[in-house]
């Protein structure tokens, strides 16, 4: 490794910016100096454009959940949406993954293999707001579902609970129409509070994390009950305000 990184320094220096030291022995652990340097003059800049096609998606799925959170809000006088996060996977993770699956490294598989580079996350006011935007979202021709996961209605065995969604959309470049793929993830204000604290607890250091899944999948089902509970002291205040109207 030492011998290769000395040959073909001034090569490596174009590769810098877009991936770190522990990335590049991953991804070239196994090939010869020769072909070190054609993957990074070929991969440089296209991956570097494809992690713009995926922040141009998220911007575009982004604004589309924004549009309909605005006309919710003329129609029921409330929004439905709490908050909005997105990311892009960063180098590091998509290099993992992929190595995880034995995919050679290059723009071509990443766009053909990984469907989660660019995530957005919708975190709603209540449980029927999910299932609400999420059909609003699909009903927009120029979004495909390429892929669905309810973890509301079937939970993880964890007690995880969200919306999951890949979709495709259309972004709009200088010459021409590219298609990219974003992974759309709908939750509760309970779901995601959940789900960020088992995420911080689960990689806590000299924890024995396996001895609390229990609790916390006590502490899954308990949030879902306050989420019903909610929903339906919503829907009580909403008859009570249709009855005072007639």
């Amino acid at each position: 490794m030492e011998r290769k990184k000395k040959v073909f320094a001034p090569v490596e220096e174009l590769f810098r910016t877009s991936f770190g030291e522990k990335v590049k022995e991953r991804i070239f652990q196994n090939l010869d100096t020769q072909e070190i340097s054609e993957v990074m003059l070929r991969e440089t800049d296209s991956f570097t454009n494809l992690m713009v096609y995926y922040k141009c998606a998220l911007m575009e799925i982004e604004t589309k959940f924004r549009v309909l959170n605005e006309e919710f809000s003329l129609e029921h006088d409330r929004n439905p949406i709490e908050s909005i996060k997105t990311r892009l996977k960063s180098v590091d993770s998509i290099v993992e993954k992929m190595h995880r699956r034995n995919i050679p490294f290059s723009t071509e598989a990443i766009e053909e293999n990984l469907f989660d580079i660019a995530g957005i996350r919708i975190v709603c006011s209540f449980r029927e707001d999910i299932y609400f935007l999420a059909d609003c979202l699909l009903k927009q021709d120029d979004v495909t579902l390429i892929e669905k996961k309810d973890y509301i209605t079937n939970p993880k065995s964890n007690g995880y609970r969200s919306l999951h969604l890949i979709v495709e959309t259309p972004i709009f470049l200088k010459n021409n129409k590219k298609m990219m793929k974003v992974e759309v993830q709908l939750r509760t204000i309970a779901m995601d509070f959940w789900a960020s604290l088992e995420h911080k607890l689960k990689y806590k250091k000299d924890v024995d994390y396996e001895s609390l899944t229990q609790e916390l999948y006590e502490c899954a089902e308990e949030s879902a009950i306050l989420d019903m509970k909610m929903d339906s002291i919503r829907k009580k205040i909403e008859r009570l305000q249709k009855n005072e109207e007639l």
